[in-house]
């Protein structure tokens, strides 16, 4: 049994919200209580104690799209890349990695990037995966290197036709396989979906090749409208807008994860949510890419289930949070936009999508609740508590003030040390793999 005790203790629980000197009692990979340090130290006398040493215990983080196969970019130089546009970051940057990657490199890419996630109090991720030089069990290589370092993933691979329809075959095959291992997989710490890069790259007959191998336990993980060129290309060869396009083949869904979701309009939103089709929301990747700004605001206010995630840009949600906070009070010029809908986006609407896919409940510190646990080392000079702890996240804290991260129980990280991995060794060979990769691409 572990105790994790002596914090300002944010439970995200309504019932008992805040314990101002609060404790988590773990057993096994779920909660067992959560009080009051002095009762449960003296309830559960033989338990492993981490002292949280006055700083914040809360729920570990949820991240509802990263992009594990881009971990090896940071650096990069691509000779006679000069993108114009975000067809031309697509083709010249992202396509140019995936289409390198080796089975190798997929393994050390997950391990940074999972690295990175415990880090930062990331205990459960939505990857959408592409190498399209090796596709078959890419998904596989990097469950291998979440069951080794506990990080629960949902993982897929993206589906696209931009290297043949064969490999498009691959692809849909790849996450059959996956989902069915997935779906037999009872450790609650894995799911598969069937991954799509997005509709512009997707011809009708390998959507229906996708939909003919999907079980009907899972959803789709797709782009949505990233890019104007999306909704061009779609209005183009299928006179239809895109969300229409998946409505017509049945992907639509409340198992169903739609990607930034930027060019979408009022009839589009009333499909999502008539279907319960879940969004999620990429802020930094968007102005990153120079894609725009997609109407977060209105699609939470319609109660559209609308998540927040990386797009590979960070490992560090509270980045993405202060991120979307500063863009749509910009893009608004509403200084009141996005106090309340980001934090609910992050805290309660990741939760609600990874409800979706795995059966313990995440984002909670109660009783019969996943052990996914966080110590932040942050004690402020103002007060703390349940009605003001997100403006302390999001003025105050970063991902690196994480000291400890717990995931279904297991101590992942303990005062800023990995220990579920041998990071200086790991690393070592990631930047062997990386030098390789960078080779390949400039020869």
């Amino acid at each position: 049994m572990l105790i994790i005790g002596n914090g300002k203790t944010i439970t995200r629980d309504a019932n008992l919200p805040f314990i101002e000197d609060g404790a988590v009692a773990i057993e096994g990979t779920r909660i067992k209580e959560v009080g009051a340090t002095k009762d449960m130290k003296e309830k559960y006398k033989d338990a492993e104690y981490i002292d949280a040493r006055s700083g914040v215990i809360m729920p570990a983080f949820i991240n509802t799209h990263e992009h594990i196969y881009s971990a090896m970019a940071r650096g990069l130089s691509i000779k006679g890349y000069h993108p114009k546009g975000f067809l031309d970051i697509l083709d010249g940057q992202w396509w140019t990695i995936d289409r390198k990657l080796t089975p190798e490199q997929i393994r050390y890419s997950a391990a940074d990037t999972m690295i990175s996630c415990i880090r930062n109090g990331v205990t459960t991720i939505f990857d959408h995966h592409a190498s399209f030089g090796h596709i078959k069990d890419s998904l596989f290589t990097i469950a291998e290197v979440a069951k080794e370092l506990g990080v629960r993933s949902c993982l897929c691979y993206e589906v696209s036709d931009r290297d043949g329809m064969e490999k498009a075959r691959e692809a849909v095959m790849e996450n059959a396989a996956f989902i069915k291992y997935a779906l037999q997989d009872d450790s609650d710490m894995l799911a598969g979906m069937m991954g799509m890069h997005a509709q512009f790259t997707i011809s009708d007959a390998t959507m229906e090749l996708a939909a003919a191998n999907k079980p009907k336990e899972t959803g789709y993980h797709i782009h949505v409208a990233e890019g104007i060129e999306d909704l061009h290309d779609c209005l183009k060869k299928y006179g239809k807008r895109i969300v229409d396009r998946l409505m017509d083949w049945d992907i639509l869904g409340e198992k169903t994860l739609l990607g930034h979701c930027i060019y979408i309009n009022s009839h589009e939103m009333d499909l999502i949510k008539d279907t319960g089709t879940m969004v999620v929301h990429n802020p930094e990747s968007n102005m990153g890419n120079a894609c725009g700004c997609p109407p977060t605001m209105e699609l939470v206010r319609r109660g559209i289930l609308t998540g927040l995630g990386t797009d590979g840009y960070t490992h560090d949600m509270t980045e993405s949070y202060k991120a979307a906070n500063v863009l749509h009070k910009h893009h608004l010029c509403d200084p009141n936009a996005a106090w309340g809908e980001v934090p609910r986006m992050l805290f309660e609407n990741n939760a609600v999508i990874a409800g979706r896919y795995f059966k313990a409940p995440l984002g909670v510190l109660k009783e019969g609740a996943a052990a996914d646990v966080i110590v932040v080392d942050y004690n402020p000079p103002t007060h703390l508590d349940e009605n003001n702890i997100n403006g302390h996240i999001l003025f105050g804290m970063t991902g690196r003030d994480v000291a400890t991260t717990v995931g279904n129980g297991k101590v992942l990280m303990k005062d800023r040390e990995v220990k579920v991995i041998d990071v200086e060794e790991t690393m070592a060979r990631c930047r062997e793999e990386s030098a390789k990769l960078w080779k390949s691409i400039n020869g």
